[in-house]
Order: C-alpha cells, then structure tokens, then sequence
C-alpha cells in the first residue's frame, strides 16, 4: 500500500524557504486602526488611573478655588456663566494639554517612541488612543467642577447633559494640541513649558469673561481651541440657551481637534522615523 504525499502549495513552499534561508519568521500582518486605538486607550487609561488621579484632584480643586476667588467680584449674569464654564474646561486643558504634552516629551526622549515604532501599530492610533484616554481621564473633574460653579452661582442644573459632547470634543482639540506640541519640542523640558504656557493660556482667556478682555487678547481667545467649548457650555446656562450657536461652537470645536489630531499624527511620524 503507497502513501501519497499531501500536495503544498508552491507559494508556501517559496515562504518557507525564503523564511528558512532569511532566519527569520514572517512578521505579523499590520494592526488595524480600530483595534490598536482601543488596546492603546485601555492601556493609556489604566496609566492614568494609576498614576494622575492625585494630579486631576489638583486640576480639580484649582478649577473651583478659581471660582471661590471669582465669586468675590462677579455676582451673576454672563460673567457668572464665562466663569463657571471656563473653569470647567480648564481641568480638561490641565489633563488633555498640559499632561498630554509632557508624557510625549517624554516619551521622545527616553526612546519610548521606539517601541511604539517597532510595533505593527498605525501613528494614529498611538496619538488617537493616548489622546482618548487623557480626555476621559477629566470627565469626573469636570462634572464636580460643574456642578459645584452652577451652586455657588446659582446657575441652572439642568442642561449639564451638555457635558457629554464638550467634554470630548474640548478634549479632542486640547490632547491634539498637547501630543504636537510634546512630539515637536526638541526638549523634555520646552514640551514641559510648552504645555504649562498652553494651560495658562486657557486660564486666563478662558476664565476671564470675554468682555472685560482688551480686543487684541480677545482675537488670541478666538484661536484657542477650548474657547469654543467654553463658549459652548456657558450658552446652556441661559434660561433660553440658543441651541444653534451652541451646535455651531461644537461643530468648530471639533473641527478644531481634527485637525490638532491630524497635525499630532504628523507630528508621531516625524518623531518616531528620526
């Protein structure tokens, strides 16, 4: 009785040999997008629990002692709203900027970009899932800082539900910003400051009302992508909250973090190739 050998397809067998001759295995297919973001977000979000929640209690606490300190010299109206909601996203500049900055710089100069790039893993979803994870990581804070503005104002509960698309899209805008500007700075130390200024820069332009501010500062305001979150939020205290200026400021909003994502990505690449 004959045994037949199995037939081996020719293109295995040329693999095969080539893999055998090479010394070396076939690397694995590339990663898809979806799910390298999603393993990178999980792995970046158990990070941050771990390491910043003491940091998101201070971003937290500064937010509303900013608001005791206000409560002294604003007593309601549009003021009252710039402020409650301008402190309400400076916890998610605090996280998504400031954080988010110098874990990149970071990251590039201790090598770390390295082994992201030896991993079959698309730049985006390393930017997109650190970003994600940043921007999550705020949401308790911004509630607390909400909530605790509306009593101490006495502004409206109500349309608070609005945080569910700020929240996102601000922390899409400012985690874009702060992973370019990590990625971009040629020093540990410049991403550091970088990101510091930047938070700043949303203290002071998103806290301050709007029409106390001189016109020039007030153009700089227009450029920083959380105004328009800021602006977004304040509207929903009104009683009667216009809901199509309140769409047209999220829309920019997010438009605004496409793009600091996209730049973020660009940024990724340029980093990990040098």
């Amino acid at each position: 009785m004959s045994t037949v050998p199995a037939e081996v397809p020719t293109g295995a067998l040329s693999v095969r040999s080539q893999a055998a001759e090479d010394g070396a295995a076939p690397l694995a297919p590339r990663a898809r997008l979806l799910p390298a973001m999603a393993a990178v977000y999980r792995a970046q979000l158990s990070r941050a629990r771990v390491a910043r929640i003491p940091l998101l209690f201070v971003a937290t606490f500064q937010s509303i002692g900013i608001m005791v300190l206000m409560r002294g010299v604003v007593d309601g109206g549009s003021e009252a709203r710039a402020v409650v909601a301008g402190s309400t996203v400076l916890v998610v500049a605090f996280v998504a900027l400031n954080l988010l900055a110098q874990y990149f710089g970071q990251l590039r100069a201790s090598g770390g970009l390295d082994h992201y790039a030896t991993l079959p893993v698309p730049p985006a979803a390393v930017v997109l899932g650190a970003a994600g994870a940043y921007a999550s990581f705020t949401v308790p804070g911004t509630v607390v800082t909400a909530v605790a503005g509306s009593v101490l104002f006495g502004l409206p509960l109500g349309q608070l539900w609005i945080l569910g698309a700020v929240v996102p899209l601000a922390g899409a805008a400012l985690a874009g910003l702060g992973a370019a500007l990590g990625l971009l700075a040629p020093r540990q130390e410049l991403a550091t400051l970088l990101g510091q200024l930047g938070m700043s820069a949303a203290l002071l332009l998103g806290v301050l009302p709007a029409e106390r501010l001189p016109e020039p500062i007030g153009w700089a305001r227009d450029l920083l992508p959380s105004t328009y979150g800021v602006e977004a939020l304040a509207r929903t205290f009104d009683p009667h909250p216009d809901w199509v200026a309140v769409g047209l400021d999220l829309a920019v909003c997010g438009a605004v973090g496409v793009v600091s994502l996209a730049v973020a990505t660009w940024a990724y690449r340029r980093a990990a190739v040098r």
